[in-house]
């Protein structure tokens, strides 16, 4: 008996029959027969060959490698072993979960192209063709047109935006100084959450049922290059609504982002259309600006996180605009050049983009739509 032949035609791959008896036969050439003159006890009859073990008739879920894949495509220049390999840890398992297809004339072949599916029924394991020119007849195709719905024009989640799109988040010395503030409340507690109850100041001639955004003054937005102070920032820590007049007014939190401190401030919620009207689009030409802040963050940001950047509405920036972000070249010293060396700066690199969705006057907010290293403040922004 000589080891079966894999047939390579672009069509047949391989017999499961013949895998069989490869198989049965220890996977090894077989010898050839014995020479008359040898004595009779060393030879070993081909006829009856040693019985090798019988493998489970039942398969089970141990059988089946983790990596296995639910449908696998034939390809051309596959062999059985191969194709049995991918799914199980011992691939001679093959005929015991082999299912056979009624729609296939011979269904111990397989060929280039049939979608071979793995599944499980009460617990075990079936390989079967259920795709492939045999089992889906081909369909001809033929230029034509096809019309299709234009996709979103960027995909950004709508929560990662938010909490900037309303609320104001940067405001100027006047209105720090002007704005209401939390004062106490009805118990001696320091920190507050939602539902809770406080006493507010400079609330007179707000009605009944104001919505009022709750924040904390940030640190100063002061431009890297001019050293102007472009506004204070506004850290969001909740909704408040007005639910009894006077002096103090007593304001409910609906809703708290973070904790509610005495001395917090509080502005009348003004709703701000152009925060969903905007498309990306690249801003001017000579726009250039730094990073002069991270948003709820010490050192870096990634992908959705915000950064605020000194280009505002007077220099032409609008919702939508998309930069680029640069970290600077370090400064190194090459001592290749000269006794003492010769100090180069290493070329400014791309690291990602961010697009603004909130703009100010002199400052605008930005989301980091993609990064391949960590952004810091100082990172240089421009025109893509």
């Amino acid at each position: 008996m000589s080891a079966p032949i894999m047939r390579r035609n672009g069509r047949r791959l391989t017999a499961v029959a013949l895998i069989l008896a490869f198989l049965a036969s220890g996977c090894a050439s077989i010898p050839a027969e014995p020479e008359p003159e040898l004595p009779a006890p060393a030879q070993q009859p081909v006829a009856t060959p040693a019985p090798a073990p019988e493998p489970a008739r039942t398969p089970t879920r141990e059988q089946i490698r983790p990596t296995a894949p639910e449908r696998y495509v034939v390809q051309r220049g596959d062999t059985l072993w191969d194709i049995s390999n991918r799914f199980l840890r011992e691939p001679w398992y093959w005929p015991e979960i082999w299912v056979s297809n009624p729609q296939i004339a011979n269904p111990h072949l397989i060929y280039p192209g049939d979608i071979i599916t793995l599944y499980f029924v009460d617990g075990v394991p079936h390989l079967t063709v259920d795709g492939g020119p045999r089992v889906r007849p081909a369909i001809r195709l033929s230029p034509q047109v096809r019309a299709e719905p234009l996709p979103p024009s960027l995909d950004v989640p709508i929560q990662a935006l938010q909490q900037f799109l309303v609320r104001p988040r940067v405001v100027t010395k006047e209105q720090l100084e002007d704005s209401a503030y939390l004062m106490a409340a009805r118990d001696e507690r320091l920190i507050f959450g939602a539902h809770d109850r406080l006493y507010a100041r400079r609330l007179g001639g707000e009605p009944v049922g104001q919505r009022f955004d709750v924040f904390r003054a940030g640190g100063e937005l002061i431009d890297p290059k001019t050293r102007e102070l472009l506004g204070y920032e506004a850290i969001p820590v909740g909704e408040a609504e007005l639910v009894r007049e006077g002096d103090p007014a007593t304001v409910l939190l609906v809703r708290s982002d973070r904790e509610a401190l005495i001395g917090d401030r509080l502005l009348p919620q003004q709703a701000d259309e152009q925060a969903f009207l905007f498309t990306p689009s690249a801003p001017p030409i000579e726009a250039e600006g730094q990073i002069i802040s991270l948003f709820d963050a010490i050192s870096q940001i990634a992908r959705f996180q915000v950064a605020v950047i000194n280009l505002g509405e007077r220099e032409g920036i609008e919702p939508g605009h998309v930069f680029a972000t640069y970290q600077s070249g370090r400064v190194v010293r090459d001592r290749l050049a000269g006794r003492t060396g010769e100090l180069v700066t290493l070329p400014d690199e791309r690291v990602g983009l961010v697009m603004v969705f909130r703009t100010f006057e002199k400052v605008s907010y930005a989301l980091v739509m993609e990064s391949t290293h960590p952004i810091e403040k100082g990172f240089t922004v421009k025109r893509p």
